[in-house]
């Protein structure tokens, strides 16, 4: 049995554009979609407009998995569609959906959080502590419409694991048709030794080669596995908090790797994938590594 992608919706606009960005990726991989609202979320974010009386939760569960259900059929009518209510909190949710999902889907921010807000918490939360993919829908108009054709790949340290992320993204590619553009972000060292024997000559030709390899390694099983994916390999000096969200603005999907650690309760979220959620002009999707 195929694992459905998952939207959590709460009558927001992000909501609602995450619906239809989940339901065009549900079409692309061949999956259902199963649509959830949590019971609990107007208790969190302020629901009921101050225009109306109070509706009971049965009644508001109702209009908004109505909504939503009803434009993920126009967007797709050939996916399969279903929807139902969660009795929890929205992070509680979410999170125990994720345990039977392709992936989670949410918006960037939740219904009566400020507008100004980056990113909502939770986002924020599902992103750092799901047992799947999670995918939160953000971005300027040309990234949310897939118009560019890239999949864009930020490839960490060795240590760092990111296989997982790594199969996404050529999976995803695949699927598009696109170009995937693998980054390898690296730095040197702030105190380097100058007269380290590889580092004759020039230190930074040694760090650069020493990326591009571990690039090349990286990619190298999906990159077999998926023959007919345009792979873009680029290794840029600098932050890759700084380096991915300024190439995301070409990207209609940003992909990360996150290690889980299980002594913290969860997958533990990292500055670049802080930044990155808070500020990349496409779609981000936080993978969690295993180990």
């Amino acid at each position: 049995m195929e694992l459905p992608l998952v939207v959590g919706v709460d009558g927001s606009e992000p909501s609602l554009q995450a619906v239809d960005w989940a339901v065009a990726e549900a079409a692309r991989h061949g999956l259902p979609l199963r649509v959830v609202y949590a019971s609990l979320w107007e208790r969190y974010e302020g629901a009921v407009p101050a225009d109306e009386e109070d509706p009971s939760e049965q009644a508001m569960a109702e209009r908004i998995l109505g909504t939503a259900t009803e434009r993920a059929v126009r967007g797709a009518p050939d996916v399969k569609v279903s929807a139902d209510v969660v009795p929890e909190d929205a992070v509680s949710a979410l999170l125990e959906e994720g345990h039977h999902a392709f992936a989670l889907v949410t918006g960037s921010r939740g219904r009566g959080e400020l507008a100004g807000l980056l990113l909502g918490s939770v986002s924020l939360a599902v992103a750092g502590r799901a047992h799947c993919p999670v995918i939160v829908v953000r971005g300027d108009k040309a990234g949310l419409a897939g118009t560019h054709e890239r999949i864009l790949l930020g490839v960490g340290e060795p240590s760092s694991g990111g296989e997982e992320a790594v199969r996404f993204a050529f999976r995803e590619a695949d699927v598009r048709g696109c170009t995937l553009d693998a980054v390898r972000a690296w730095r040197r060292p702030a105190h380097e030794s100058a007269d380290h024997p590889l580092l004759g000559g020039s230190p930074a030709h040694y760090h650069q080669q020493r990326a591009s390899e571990e690039l090349d390694a990286a990619l190298h099983d999906a990159a077999t596995d998926h023959p007919s994916v345009r792979v873009r390999r680029a290794t840029v000096e600098g932050p890759a908090r700084k380096v991915l969200p300024a190439r995301s603005a070409a990207a209609d999907l940003l992909v990360i790797g996150a290690r889980r650690r299980h002594d913290h309760g969860g997958l533990q979220l990292g500055r670049v994938a802080h930044t990155l959620l808070h500020h990349a002009d496409c779609p981000v999707v936080v993978v969690p590594e295993q180990g």
